[in-house]
């Protein structure tokens, strides 16, 4: 098997051990709360405290990851959780619960390990994909929604957290015996890395959307199973079951989001998925029947699943040299994303008596990143058309209908010797070499007007006076409804050819 596939495996195998253990207290928090006596503030308090480390975590950890490499990372990581599932299973306080939980968060930190060392296995045309198979690690969170309430029946939750002491230390084995020991490590301090990126707007975009979408993911994840039980009446194992659906759906979509984030557009995947996720939120806030609650639940879960794997194939995009830094920031986001919002709901359904405040703040937060997906996907196309235009070797010019100048490119100046500053607000008869009479200008215009474009050899004049021949394209260019508004000229120099 090829290196980069089996660190694939088992880094994917890693991050989804990591995630059972995160969620130990919430899909537990049915069983534990027969034992210890916990106000539904508290519960919310000791559900959301393991998401706290478990987010600021996932900075230097992803920065170490760079440093150092995986194999490393993970092993520490992997037998530091020994000691917070122990104390775990010996608790008898809230306080004890929140101790435990706070190192828990180790579990879903180590999500930053994985998309900043994988990456540097594949080729760019593949980021997508890979990251999302790692973020499909996530089924960690479903497998023990699904699996502890049943073992937790059988024989107690106790017992049940204990086991995972076994997982914590065969995969610590595994890295330490498996893991790259010659991956390749980025030696670049962290406030560097910080202050190549802070400044740019596009972290901070990523980190709201990943908020959004892995924060919805995180919070229904800790929320739904006692959620379900209180709300709805259901059994303990049927809440966990149905919440490790919603886990399995946001987390096999994870992939997809991936693969389509490759094949297409990802802003358009994202304009998707907040569109879904606004929808979704007001749904649940009408505080629906089950069936209808179902729906909204799930289609959350496709949302957020899609827009995981989206948004990590944005960051090696535009932060290829930062990417342990950058992927820890957005990852960090990701996570505070899932501890406040159970907090939140809880607090408004002390204060109101449901969770429909809670929901549309949801979709609120959700159309406001649909707002910003837009503007950042019409930005992206002016960039694109700047970079087009900054690069091309033909000198060009851009001006308004009435003929004023309202951008060249470097060719321009190149060929013309007028900058930017000099031609800009100026008309293109500063370059009018003399040789043509007005005929031949209204020949050309009345072309223009009726066809579009004119194409042909015209004498200029260059800034230093001297005169040469260039072959000459004009286009007019129009908007959606047909509109004239801007013209196109593109010239080069042909005089010594």
């Amino acid at each position: 098997m090829q290196k980069g596939n089996f660190q694939l495996v088992l880094q994917t195998t890693s991050l989804i051990a990591g995630f059972m253990v995160w969620v130990i207290l919430s899909s537990l928090m049915p069983f534990i709360q027969s034992e210890i006596s916990l106000d539904p503030g508290q519960i919310a308090l000791v559900t959301a405290i393991p998401v706290i480390l478990g987010s600021l975590l996932r900075v230097p950890i992803g920065y170490w990851t760079n440093r150092y490499g995986a194999r490393p990372i993970f092993t520490i990581s992997f037998l530091v959780l020994l000691f917070p599932v122990f104390v775990i299973s010996q608790a008898d306080t809230m306080t004890t619960l929140i101790l435990g939980g706070l190192l828990l968060g180790i579990g879903g930190a180590v999500f930053s390990v994985g998309v900043t060392s994988l990456p540097k296995y594949y080729p760019k045309e593949k980021h997508g994909f890979v990251n999302g198979i790692y973020g499909a690690g996530n089924i960690g969170t479903a497998i023990t929604a699904f699996l502890a309430p049943v073992v937790a029946s059988a024989f107690g939750w106790r017992a049940t957290v204990q086991l995972f002491l076994v997982l914590l230390a065969v995969i610590a084995a595994a890295n330490f015996l498996l893991g790259d020991k010659k991956e390749r490590k980025v030696q670049v301090s962290l406030g560097e890395q910080i202050r190549g990126v802070y400044q740019n707007p596009k972290l901070w975009l990523l980190s709201l959307f990943y908020f959004i979408t892995f924060g919805v993911f995180v919070a229904f994840t800790i929320y739904l199973p006692n959620f379900l039980v209180t709300h709805f009446g259901l059994e303990k194992v049927d809440a966990g079951m149905r919440t490790a659906g919603f886990i399995a759906v946001a987390t096999f979509l994870r992939p997809v989001g991936g693969w389509l984030a490759d094949k297409f557009n990802s802003f358009l995947i994202l304009i998707f998925v907040f569109s879904g996720l606004t929808f979704g939120g007001f749904l649940l806030s009408f505080t629906p029947s089950l069936p209808i609650y179902t729906i909204g639940v799930l289609g959350v879960a496709i949302c957020a699943g899609i827009g995981n794997g989206t948004i990590f194939k944005l960051v090696p995009l535009y932060f290829s040299k930062q990417a342990g830094i950058v992927n820890g920031i957005v990852a960090m986001m990701g996570g505070l994303g899932g501890f406040f919002p159970p907090l939140i709901l809880t607090t408004l359904h002390n204060w109101t008596g449901h969770y429909a405040i809670g929901f549309m703040a949801l979709s609120e937060f959700a159309l406001a990143s649909l707002i910003l997906v837009i503007w950042l996907y019409y930005q992206d196309r002016l960039s694109l058309s700047s970079k087009v235009l900054e690069s091309t070797e033909a000198g060009m010019m851009i001006t308004d209908l009435d003929g004023v100048i309202k951008r060249v490119n470097p060719a321009f100046t190149k060929v013309t010797g007028y900058s930017e500053e000099e031609a800009v607000g100026k008309t293109p008869a500063i370059l009018q070499s003399g040789k043509h009479d007005q005929e031949f200008y209204q020949q050309m215009w009345q072309q223009i007007n009726e066809k579009g474009y004119w194409q042909g050899d015209i004498w200029n004049k260059k800034k230093n006076g001297e005169i040469f021949l260039e072959w000459l394209t004009i286009s007019t260019i129009k908007n959606d409804a047909d509109e004239p508004k801007l013209h196109v000229a593109m010239f080069s120099d042909i005089s010594q050819k």
